[in-house]
């Protein structure tokens, strides 16, 4: 299936911006049943200084803020081929060695509501204990959007009974991990069945199995990854696979917004 996205985000600054900078990871990633067909980012208000490729394949691009901007617009868009994997990425490609994977950050650090949901996930391989696991946290943390906040843990998610897919995807890696399974998170875009347009990109995680290699479950949507999933930057978690991340001096009064169109190409 080939998808069509845009990525639009705008800033307005009621006081104007000094300096600053944005890393951005919201490039897909070619290989692993993905290509991208094409792929541009334009930035008005601001340019791109540069881009590269950081020790999990993610492309970051750094953009630089004008001096003295009231309003900037970085706008990514592009088209990209899924083919059907079942949720089945493959083989490990480094250069982050597959033992980094089971380390626990402070946002999937497993506590006593994570080890509960860990053991009562059940099965004969390591591949159907995790899509148990994936049952599990879905049935254990509702689904609902301000239920929680982007520096949010897996073990808060779990306390509070309630949060989104971010969550949802960090309780996962932590119980994998938990298990003694690489996991890592997952940023990307969802093509949805109901609408084009959506206001937040889409994350999910990964599982390291003997055999396969790394398999993708979305506990939020309770499947694994289809053709309608764009994988665009991987990390240990949100922060390492964070669509935006930076820092600036002035800008008071800042206003947001992020519209994404995701869309099966004719």
């Amino acid at each position: 299936m080939r998808l069509s996205i845009r990525h639009t985000t705008r800033y307005s600054f009621d006081h104007p911006v000094i300096y600053g900078l944005q890393q951005l990871r919201k490039t897909p990633k070619s290989g692993h049943g993905q290509e991208v067909i094409r792929w541009s980012t334009s930035v008005t208000g601001g340019r791109k200084e540069l881009e590269y490729q950081d020790h999990m394949h993610n492309v970051v691009e750094l953009i630089s803020f004008e001096r003295d901007v009231h309003d900037l617009v970085v706008q990514c868009e592009g088209e990209v081929e899924v083919a059907e994997t079942h949720g089945v990425v493959g083989a490990h490609r480094g250069p982050a060695p597959l033992w980094m994977f089971e380390r626990p950050t402070p946002l999937t650090r497993a506590g006593a509501g994570v080890r509960a949901l860990v053991r009562r996930a059940e099965g004969e391989t390591a591949l159907a204990r995790l899509h148990e696991l994936s049952r599990i946290v879905a049935e254990a943390v509702a689904y609902e959007i301000g239920a929680t906040h982007a520096g949010g843990s897996a073990e808060q998610a779990v306390e509070q009974g309630k949060g989104v897919c971010q969550d949802h995807a960090h309780i996962f890696i932590a119980a994998a991990r938990e298990m003694g399974l690489p996991a890592r998170y997952v940023s990307g875009y969802l093509m949805m069945d109901d609408r084009v347009a959506q206001d937040a990109s889409h994350a999910w995680a990964e599982a390291h199995v003997d055999g396969l290699g790394w398999v993708g479950f979305d506990v939020s949507n309770g499947i694994s990854p289809d053709t309608r999933y764009v994988r665009v930057a991987t990390g240990l978690d949100y922060k390492g696979a964070a669509p935006v991340t930076g820092t600036q001096i002035g800008g008071a009064g800042e206003t947001l917004s992020v519209e994404i169109e995701v869309a099966q190409q004719q």
